[in-house]
């Protein structure tokens, strides 16, 4: 782990000092908790942003075969 400092507004000390006091754990895991979910949380946001934005990306190509006919010949018997 690597340490960092990090400054809280006073709401948020207390917050978070009532939240350790509640759960029993230490205000430093309940922000790497807190940076986790944000992060995971932030991913999540990007990978459905590219998603979105390559949707349809083939749309009007010509040049493609017939997917459905293709998946089609997979098919076994």
């Amino acid at each position: 782990m690597v340490r960092t400092q990090v400054y809280l507004t006073e709401k948020e000390r207390c917050g978070l000092h009532r939240m350790a006091s509640v759960t029993g754990k230490k205000q430093s895991e309940l922000i790497r908790e807190a940076v986790d979910r944000f992060l995971d949380l932030a991913d999540g946001d990007r990978r459905e942003h590219l998603l979105r934005e390559t949707a349809g990306l083939w749309r009007e190509r010509g040049d493609l075969p017939d997917f459905a006919a293709v998946r089609g010949s997979w098919e076994r018997g």
